[in-house]
Formats: structure tokens, C-alpha cells, sequence
């Protein structure tokens, strides 16, 4: 199949996008790396009047250090934390993540603002910027807001994103040298989405100890001391969010134990 037809624009500046975006009569959608929008649009699953493609703005493809945190832009793809055009400052975590996205071909052109703001619950950045504590940067021309990335889905392919805001950055911590982690996702063959996903982090000197499940068709679990995880509490958030089948509990509980594991290996 083809798209609907629409309208296309591809602002220079985040001013121009706000105009295009308060100016468009009808429905719009905000286009930046378009590997998950793209598909939608061939399948006329999404029939936006308009495309505003974002990634000609060079505000949404800067990197700058923040003292504590690396200020990362929205546009930067996949494959620019994979190949290091990104400064790492995650020991690794990082450009572990990104190199197990999909392909390679997806991880050209695809963006770590776009796969946030798509929110599916099955990508890995939504859960690894999770367990990191990474925060998002959003724009919009009444001003900046920053939220945390566990806070910004709010259901299934849905966000807090107001219809006139954009996220501009991604501010990651910096690791200190002792910090370990793991991320563990299993798939059903390389390149699908994951079916499950476990993350520790732990970093002493920070005192930053965290631990996520992913990739349960809602927001990430997040335990923000894992150190007080227990079986009483995992189950209690399982049955929150509704994961009730008993093979998808153990799968991601095996996610997490080998991400565990991974975290705490010599």
C-alpha cells in the first residue's frame, strides 16, 4: 500500500516547526528518523494531513557536556551512539543498546528522540534511558520543560507530549568509573522487537542503584533502589500493569536475572 496523500514541510529552526505546527489546519505528524512512522503511513495505519520533518533543524543534532549530565539532541540516530559520534558516557551501555536495535539500515536513519516520543512499549531506548535516569528536554514556544524518561509514556504508543511540544534533547548522567550494568533483551529472531527486557545498573559512588523490566505493552517497571526487590513487589507491579500469563512473567524475570547477572560479574 501507499500513504494518503499529505502535505510535507522541513523546517530550519524549532520557531519555524511551532509556526508550521500552530498553522497546520489539519491533523499533523512530527516526522525524525520515520522507521516506525513510515511503515504506519505505507499501512494507512496513520493518515496525518502533514508531515513537519524535523531533522533538518541542527538545534536537534547538537551534543554538549553539562557537567553532570551530557545534553544529547533528539535527531542523533541510532548508529551515531553505536559508531561513538556520541560521547559515552554510560561505560558502554549506550552503544550496547543502540547496536542491538533492529538493522543497520533502521539504525542509519532512525533517531533517539523519534523512538521516544512513538513510545512503543517494546524499544529498547525507553527502557534503557529509564534505568539510567536519563531526563528529556522539551521544547515548546511557550518555553522548556524537562521530565524524566520513566515518567514520559503514559500507555501504550502514548505520551505526555502536549500537541505543540517537541523533544529537543536527552540529558544522560555520567557513569562514574566503578559503575556496572547489565541490559538484557530477548527477541524471537535478531532485528524483531523485544519480547522482554532487564536492566541493572550500579553505580556505589553515586549511589545509584536501579533496576528495570521492559517491553510489558505498558511504561517500563521501574525500581529506582534495587536493591529492596523482592518477589512480593515484582508481583504486585506485574499484576498493576496487567502481565498476568505466567511463561511472559518468567521470560522477563529471566531478562532481569541475567541482567543481574551481567551487572555483578567480575
Amino acid at each position: 500500500m501507499k500513504p494518503a496523500p499529505f502535505a510535507y514541510h522541513r523546517p530550519r529552526t524549532l520557531q519555524e516547526a511551532a509556526g508550521l505546527m500552530s498553522g497546520e489546519p489539519g491533523v499533523f505528524k512530527i516526522l525524525a528518523g520515520g522507521q516506525s512512522l513510515g511503515p504506519m503511513l505505507n499501512l494507512r495505519l496513520a493518515q496525518p494531513d502533514a508531515l513537519i520533518d524535523v531533522t533538518g533543524i541542527d538545534e536537534l543534532k547538537t551534543v554538549s557536556d553539562e557537567g553532570e549530565t551530557l545534553r544529547i539532541g533528539a535527531c542523533l540516530t541510532h548508529a551515531d551512539i553505536e559508531d561513538g559520534r556520541v560521547p559515552d558516557v554510560t561505560l558502554g551501555l549506550m552503544p550496547h543498546v543502540a547496536r542491538h536495535i533492529a538493522y543497520r539500515a533502521v539504525r542509519n536513519r532512525g533517531t533517539i528522540g523519534g523512538s521516544l516520543a512513538h513510545a512503543d512499549p517494546a524499544a529498547d531506548w525507553l527502557s534503557a534511558l529509564a534505568l539510567i535516569g536519563a531526563q528529556i528536554e522539551i521544547w515548546a514556544p511557550v518555553g522548556h520543560r524537562v521530565v524524566a524518561v520513566e515518567d514520559l509514556m503514559t500507555g501504550s504508543f502514548a505520551t505526555e507530549l502536549d500537541a505543540d511540544e517537541i523533544i529537543a534533547a536527552i540529558l544522560i548522567p555520567k557513569f562514574s568509573p566503578g559503575a556496572r550494568w547489565g541490559f538484557r533483551k530477548f527477541s524471537r529472531k535478531a532485528g524483531e522487537f523485544a519480547h522482554a527486557i532487564g536492566g541493572v545498573l550500579n553505580d556505589p559512588e553515586r549511589q545509584v542503584f536501579r533496576a528495570v523490566i521492559g517491553a510489558i505493552d505498558a511504561a517500563p517497571m521501574v525500581f529506582p533502589d534495587a536493591e529492596r526487590i523482592d518477589q512480593e513487589a515484582v508481583d504486585a507491579l506485574f499484576a498493576e500493569r496487567g502481565l498476568s500469563d505466567p511463561y511472559d512473567r518468567q521470560l522477563h524475570l529471566a531478562m532481569l536475572e541475567r541482567a543481574a547477572m551481567d551487572a555483578s560479574a567480575p
